[in-house]
């Protein structure tokens, strides 16, 4: 029952886990954007759009990806190129999401993904590390999706800490004008960033309705995208943090389906991970420690021309 409950959590949690791997990027470039919620819609009902339409997992993909980059390419040209605010942008990306998913989605609407992009994404067991005991069978028998969120993570964070251009992102994240000073373009990183963030939101989102339900609904996100954005300050802007992290609160979403036999109300089960996302939000603002504190050009335009 362990085992299926933490593979269960571990499949729920993995929408959350691109989601907040997506947002991570691009507030590492000094961007706050808050239009998650919106790109996880538009990557989901592009992906089950195409999927469906054309029978193809890997165009269901690749359409899920391209609609979450567009979409932050809107919010990119509203606050670099304009210099827009970065909160009220991202708000109306979130309200533009919900209604575009909603107004395209209404001819899929109780429709299920064909079987042979179902079958696709079917778990595959990985030699040798899926016999481990309990973790073999919970991490290393998932389907091809999770496996690829595991190595995103990991490439993420080797990208951030290891590389030169992962470097030169924090330093613009920091102090753009410094990393201007030393011949960092930050607009072209900024826009970079952005766009790779908002793939990885579309991703998330069509993981949710190619993989995991794999039904379209209206509003089949059920507002991850804001949890996303507090797992990002839950897991102190570190991708091998938000692993556990997305994954904490996978388990929080499916929980009351496990313990129904306790007869505690459904609807407070439902909220318990919203609760926790206000308290993991209370906390981080009473911390004030400089480890895992954000970024500090965070929602901050930046003005080349007061350098």
């Amino acid at each position: 029952m362990l085992v299926n409950f933490l593979s269960a959590a571990i499949i729920a949690g993995t929408p959350l886990l691109l989601a907040t791997l997506g947002e991570l990027i691009t507030e590492k470039a000094g961007n706050l954007n808050l239009g998650v919620e919106g790109m996880m819609l538009i990557g989901a009902i592009a992906g089950f759009a195409f999927g469906y339409q054309f029978n193809s997992p890997y165009l269901a993909i690749l359409a899920s990806a391209v609609a979450g980059s567009l979409s932050a390419l809107i919010y990119g040209f509203l606050t670099i190129t304009l210099r827009a605010n970065q909160v009220v942008s991202g708000l109306s990306l979130t309200i533009f999401g919900t209604g575009i998913s909603s107004f395209i989605g209404t001819n899929y609407v109780g429709k299920k993904m064909t079987n042979s992009v179902i079958n696709f994404f079917k778990p595959i067991e990985i030699p040798i590390f899926s016999k481990i005991p309990i973790l073999g069978k919970v991490l290393f028998h998932q389907d091809i999706y999770i496996y690829f969120s595991y190595f995103l993570a990991i490439a993420l964070g080797i990208y951030l800490y290891k590389t030169r251009k992962g470097l030169n992102l924090s330093s613009i994240g920091e102090n753009p004008s410094a990393a201007d000073a030393a011949g960092v373009n930050v607009n072209l990183y900024k826009y970079v960033h952005i766009l790779i963030g908002g793939a990885l939101c579309g991703l998330g989102g069509a993981y949710l309705s190619i993989v995991e339900v794999p039904t379209w609904q209206e509003n089949i996100t059920a507002g991850r995208g804001w949890i996303a954005i507090a797992l990002v300050i839950f897991s102190k802007w570190n991708p091998y943090k938000s692993i556990y992290g997305a994954y904490l609160f996978g388990g929080l979403s499916i929980i009351g389906f496990r313990i129904q036999y306790l007869n505690i109300s459904q609807n407070l089960l439902n909220m318990l991970p919203y609760i926790v996302t206000i308290v993991v939000l209370a906390i981080s603002s009473i911390n004030k420690s400089k480890e895992g504190s954000p970024p500090k050009s965070l929602s901050i335009p930046y003005f080349r021309e007061e350098r």
